[in-house]
């Protein structure tokens, strides 16, 4: 593969400016500049970098996801058509970690009430037995990737027992004991956090369903960072609504943005945030350091970074 043009899809303005990324990847060995995504655009480059899926990409040869996942894009297509897709994969972890973290502490020391009371000028402090502290409660991480391990460093740094799920069953360092997906209703009956981290494929669409919810315990809370579709979200609401869990934080959900209609909004302890958990200033600079590797690595022949297809 040889890149003499990459453009920088105007997408990734939703997460940083993308001029930001073009200064820093400038001493790449490509012309690099902001694109639309458009063909015309596009005309003279062999790659670009992106936050979206555009028609317009399968003429190129190369497309970088600046996200983890790659749900978004047609992976069919791009076999067919011989487009090398890489993802950010690894740059994420400490900024989901930290925000984790903090969902988990909001959580248990009633934080969003004081916030909420806040906004009211009220001053409401919590019942005797509303706060309680994290050490040594139990959290199940259901991936074990990048994310995960991010969100696996953070909860045992705060005292958190934890136990994971991925695909195969290997050890996992701070991770007790590591259930296979399979297991999933056995590996959450002990939770007092349910942290969801893996990527939406076939095997994990709706995952979360209600044998889910009625395994877990009904004080304990799920915790969302993966994608919405991992979720049966309509049972999520039922399970909240008869107090099968006791709440949720939420990154991500089936419609994006969150539908002004949806339940989700308005009830008692569950925290809505739009899909940002990854966002941090320094996110260009990651994502630069990837394009630059890869560049390095496209010049000896060899695959880029993190090759998905």
């Amino acid at each position: 593969m040889k890149v003499d043009r990459i453009g920088i899809d105007d997408s990734v303005s939703a997460v940083f400016p993308p001029e930001r990324l073009v200064d820093a990847v400038a001493d790449a060995p490509a012309d690099i500049e902001v694109v639309d995504g458009s063909a015309d655009s596009l005309a003279d480059c062999e790659a670009v970098v992106t936050l979206v899926s555009r028609e317009s990409f399968l003429e190129l040869e190369w497309v970088h996801s600046i996200q983890a996942g790659v749900d978004r894009f047609p992976d069919d297509r791009f076999r067919e058509r011989g487009v090398v897709l890489t993802n950010s994969t690894g740059i994420h972890g400490d900024a989901v970690g930290e925000t984790v973290a903090g969902f988990v502490l909001a959580l248990a020391r009633r934080l969003h009430d004081h916030v909420a009371a806040q906004e009211d000028r009220e001053w409401s402090r919590p019942g005797w037995d509303e706060a309680w502290t994290v050490a040594g409660e139990q959290a199940t991480v259901v991936g074990l990737g990048g994310l995960g391990r991010g969100v696996v460093d953070r909860l045992t740094g705060l005292g958190l027992d934890v136990v994971g799920v991925r695909r195969t069953p290997t050890p996992e360092p701070g991770v007790e004991r590591v259930y296979t997906p399979a297991e999933l209703d056995e590996a959450v009956a002990g939770a007092r956090f349910v942290v969801l981290a893996v990527p939406l494929t076939e095997d994990t669409k709706r995952m979360v369903d209600r044998s889910v919810f009625e395994a877990m315990r009904e004080d304990a809370y799920l915790v969302n960072v993966a994608r919405g579709g991992v979720v049966d979200q309509s049972t999520l609401v039922d399970a909240l609504r008869e107090g099968s869990i006791a709440g949720a934080a939420l990154d991500v959900f089936e419609t994006e943005p969150l539908p002004e209609s949806s339940p989700l909004w308005g009830m008692d302890d569950v925290i809505v945030s739009p899909h940002c958990v990854a966002y941090t200033r320094d996110y260009y600079r990651h994502v630069a350091a990837i394009v630059r590797e890869s560049f390095a690595r496209i010049e000896t022949s060899d695959d880029p970074v993190n090759r998905v297809l």
